[in-house]
């Protein structure tokens, strides 16, 4: 995408994901919930949150399922953004299930959606600020923050999606290789999760009932995107982390 357009309808509200089961992230699993885990001093889910109270968040929805207690502990302490507890703990929701759960604590609008595991390092324009700033709900069910590949540390996959000029998604084929990977931040509507009723349910359908329509679209990420899937990620990420405050 071009330069974004200058909007002012920032989402006030948003939905972080810190419901999953961490399987990959062991010796921490069956211990520590991934979003606990500490990148650079500081646990993966206050990344995320102190992101969202500084782009303007107001009130962030927090699934909890697994090690939920110690999520739900260590949110207590924080006051920006206000947090809202949606409570997974009998069943797992999914990714489409958790959010279309959480929707009436979500305000009604347009809403962020962050991944508690995900970690980047801004460029000169925070990227949540760009997010916000690029999206246009006549146009678009959901905007997605996009990694490049090539500079995404801890990320040896094969992309998610390539991208056209007018920041447009398509899909990653299944022999293909595609240059970016969901972030795992995006701004989404209402309008995305229509007809999805209640109980578990993925997001990959809704992504793909979106692209047909054209109303799936991404915003290239500035700055660099650390995937932290395993206990050697972490270590990646802090090495970048230091790197890029010398």
């Amino acid at each position: 995408m071009g330069q974004p357009p200058n909007r002012t309808d920032t989402p006030r509200a948003a939905m972080v994901m810190a419901a999953g089961l961490g399987t990959r992230m062991r010796p921490y699993n069956g211990q520590i919930p991934k979003p606990l885990v500490t990148v650079g001093g500081k646990a993966l889910i206050d990344h995320v949150l102190d992101r969202l109270a500084a782009a303007g968040v107001a009130r962030a929805v927090v699934n909890v399922h697994h090690l939920a207690d110690q999520i739900e502990k260590h949110l207590k302490a924080r006051t920006a953004p206000e947090i809202v507890i949606a409570d997974e703990r009998a069943q797992l929701l999914g990714t489409a299930g958790g959010p279309v759960n959480a929707m009436p604590k979500l305000g009604g609008g347009s809403f962020f959606l962050v991944n508690s595991d995900t970690i980047w390092i801004d460029g000169v324009t925070p990227n949540l600020k760009r997010l916000a700033a690029a999206f246009d709900a006549a146009r678009m069910d959901a905007l997605l923050l996009m990694a490049p590949t090539a500079t995404a540390t801890g990320y040896s996959g094969r992309g998610d999606f390539s991208m056209a000029a007018d920041g447009r998604l398509k899909r990653r084929a299944e022999r293909d290789v595609v240059p970016f990977v969901y972030a795992g931040a995006a701004i989404l509507t209402p309008t995305f999760f229509a007809g999805v009723g209640p109980g578990p349910s993925s997001m990959s359908p809704l992504f793909a009932r979106a692209e047909e329509s054209g109303r799936l679209h991404g915003l290239r990420l500035d700055g660099i995107w650390m995937h932290v899937g395993t206990p050697d990620a972490v270590a990646a990420a802090e090495a970048a982390l230091i790197a890029s405050a010398a």
